[in-house]
């Protein structure tokens, strides 16, 4: 296999977005809140050049969201607590095919979960079958959905997922996981707390995992130090998830690549197994 990390331009987030800070409610209030920017950080998508068919884990972001009015007035977070910086040429079709692959080369692409960030780019593969887990979609719909964050309005019409369960086949300290490909190296296990039905992606290749993290952390470190996020739909559930991924890098030589890490794309080249 050959697996490639696809930036799809930058984003800036509030400092307290990576290192929360309060609990519940207060958590996301002192996000919008807080003064403090990042650096702008990657935003990953992964390509796998599976013998089964391509895969992408995410889509990136769209340019579109430089355009006035992209993200709904009234939503705080949107209006004051994030900052995408990205060109049309930025997105992923034309990453992809820098690498040689088309769009409609990709036979699977898998959603961690569904904020802008790993959806924007997904109208780019109407061919492709879309897998999302069904506690993620079953959360998008009313005002709740729009509050946490999903864009539903700007989703491709054309949209009709394909929605896993997960089965009771243990992975490490993960109870569940999905199995994708008939040969059984690439599964999805769920990772929920930075939303409700958030997974991740273990590949498993040459006796290593990769594990493609999505936002489960914003960075290998903030996993090591166990630091939930900002903007977590679940706080209790994040915590518990990033024990787990503790527990696994611990039990087994692992790549972690979270979706907006500035090192994972190094780590991935390089096969950096996480030191703890």
């Amino acid at each position: 296999m050959r697996i490639h990390a696809v930036q799809s331009g930058l984003v800036s987030v509030k400092t307290c977005q990576c290192y929360s800070k309060g609990h519940g409610a207060m958590r996301l209030v002192n996000t919008i809140l807080d003064r403090n920017w990042t650096d702008p950080l990657p935003i990953y998508s992964w390509a796998i050049e599976h013998p089964e068919g391509i895969i992408l884990i995410d889509t990136g972001e769209t340019a579109r969201t430089l355009e006035p009015g992209y993200f709904p007035w009234w939503h705080p977070y949107f209006q004051l607590s994030i900052k995408p910086c990205l060109q049309p040429e930025d997105e992923v079709n034309f990453r992809l095919r820098a690498l040689g692959i088309e769009p409609n080369d990709v036979r699977w692409v898998i959603l961690t979960h569904l904020h802008t960030d790993h959806i924007g780019g997904l109208h780019h593969f109407p061919n492709a079958e879309i897998i999302i887990s069904r506690r993620e979609y079953e959360q998008i719909g009313g005002w709740r959905g729009q509050l946490n964050g999903y864009l539903t309005h700007r989703w491709p019409k054309w949209l009709a997922p394909r929605l896993i369960e997960y089965e009771a086949k243990p992975i490490g300290p993960f109870s569940e996981s999905f199995t994708l490909t008939k040969a059984g190296d690439v599964s999805l296990i769920p990772t929920q707390g930075h939303t409700e039905g958030h997974l991740s992606v273990l590949v498993q290749t040459d006796g290593v995992s990769l594990f493609f993290a999505g936002d489960a952390s914003y960075s290998e470190q903030l996993m090591l130090e166990q630091i939930v996020d900002g903007v977590a739909q679940d706080e209790d559930k994040s915590r518990q998830t990033l024990k787990r991924i503790l527990q696994y890098v611990q039990e087994f030589p692992t790549v972690y690549l979270p979706s907006h890490d500035p090192n994972a794309a190094q780590r991935l080249a390089k096969q950096t197994i996480v030191s703890v």
